[in-house]
């Protein structure tokens, strides 16, 4: 027997063509073109193996854990989130990164503050006002030098790495593993 749409061989007991999914009832095919007479097959399902269990969702926790410890390092507000919400608090390359994170914000602060009040002391003494443009300079190279630690800190973690930033990162991996 043949379809009567596309005419590949079907056999008698089939209601449907197998191949386009057009009514086998009628005898005779339609005036209407091909694609005006096609009915999509019924939709069939593979049954659910034994055992299987269904992949996490991506939505159960939102980032991936590289992810996670990337966005940790855009100020440290996402890394005190990190530190307090499940589950990126039980992913340890999150909370290292965190704490990592954390650390070089404070570091930073405390180096920037230490120099600006030791430039404004040297500008107020007499003959050493010229000082203060060194210390300028030096604001200058400390911002460069924190801008560049922290975009590798940033390009690290998105590949999952646990890279140490020096003095700060074994700080960071004694809290990470408390």
């Amino acid at each position: 027997m043949q379809c009567p749409v596309c005419h590949n061989e079907v056999g008698p007991q089939n209601a449907f063509c197998n191949h386009c999914g057009a009514s086998l009832a009628a005898a005779a095919p339609s005036a209407a073109p091909p694609e005006a007479a096609y009915v999509p097959p019924p939709p069939t399902y593979a049954p659910v193996p034994s055992g299987y269990a269904a992949p996490p969702s991506a939505a159960s926790t939102g980032m991936s854990e590289s992810s996670a410890a990337a966005v940790a390092y855009i100020t440290f507000i996402p890394a005190i989130i990190f530190l307090v919400i499940e589950p990126y608090n039980k992913m340890p390359l999150v909370r290292f990164h965190s704490f990592q994170s954390i650390a070089l914000a404070v570091v930073a602060f405390v180096l920037q503050v230490a120099v600006s009040i030791v430039g404004i002391a040297i500008a107020f003494i007499p003959f050493l006002g010229l000082l203060s443009l060194l210390f300028t300079l030096v604001h200058l190279a400390l911002f460069v030098l924190f801008f560049v630690v922290w975009l590798m800190a940033i390009l690290k973690a998105s590949k999952g790495e646990w890279y140490k930033i020096p003095f700060i990162g074994d700080f960071a991996l004694k809290q990470a593993q408390s």
